[in-house]
């Protein structure tokens, strides 16, 4: 079996669910899969891409099982539970973010991101971000973007990151109820499982009561950093 695939078996263990739950969710398909041999394969990048579209339309019930079952399938070398505010640095913030358009905003905050000195391609992840935002816009209908390339770009990143933007005004970014865009998070992950996780963390954290509207008040990275690390910790239940 390639690399690249997973089998029956390992689908199972890794969404924590039953073979059999695996096998009737393809038959119906429910899950993208293919039969070779008459047994069922699952290509890990569509299964990855599968998960992303299920947490961007969760709520938030959802989105902390897909949260707790992506962090019981993460290596044994990574962290428990990823750290938002951990990997948002506050040179990776711009408030307010110099943009008025689409393409603009995508290049601004992956100059943004650059100044880390930890991207060290802009115009390739410019140009990835761009592509995957073509396919399918990564616009939320509460005013939040959350802008990433299809897959991973670890060869470009010196280590995952965060970059956070807020424009003066919304703008028109894809939302599908037409709802204007003024914060955009850009997230640069160097693995699927990583991007998965980070998603799926940060899913939560946007749609916490009272967390856009903070967010919205901070006048600096650093306000906008203790934000994230505030409602972060209500998560967690701290």
């Amino acid at each position: 079996m390639p690399s690249q695939d997973f089998d029956t078996d390992t689908l199972a263990r890794y969404l924590h669910i039953s073979p059999v739950q695996v096998q009737k969710l393809a038959e119906r398909g429910n899950v993208p899969g293919r039969k070779i041999g008459g047994q069922w394969r699952f290509s890990k990048g569509e299964i990855h891409h599968w998960l992303e579209e299920r947490i961007g339309a969760a709520g938030e019930a959802d989105l902390q099982h897909v949260q707790g079952i992506l962090d019981q399938a993460a290596a044994q070398h990574e962290a428990a539970t990823v750290a938002i505010s951990e990997l948002l640095l506050p040179e990776a913030i711009a408030i307010p973010l110099p943009a008025r358009t689409r393409n603009s905003v995508i290049k601004a905050m992956v100059e943004v991101a650059a100044k880390t000195g930890l991207l060290w391609d802009s115009a390739e992840m410019a140009e990835a971000v761009e592509t995957r935002e073509k396919l399918h816009p990564t616009a939320l209908d509460n005013g939040v973007a959350l802008l990433h390339p299809r897959r991973p770009l670890a060869h470009i990143l010196a280590q995952p990151l965060l970059a956070l933007g807020r424009t003066t005004n919304g703008i028109p970014f894809g939302s599908e109820s037409g709802q204007l865009t003024d914060v955009f998070f850009l997230i640069c992950s160097v693995d699927d499982s990583q991007h998965l996780r980070t998603l799926a963390r940060l899913s939560r954290l946007i749609s916490s009561p009272g967390f856009l509207i903070a967010l919205r008040e901070a006048n600096s990275g650093a306000e906008a950093v203790r934000v994230v690390h505030d409602f972060e910790q209500r998560l967690d239940g701290k």
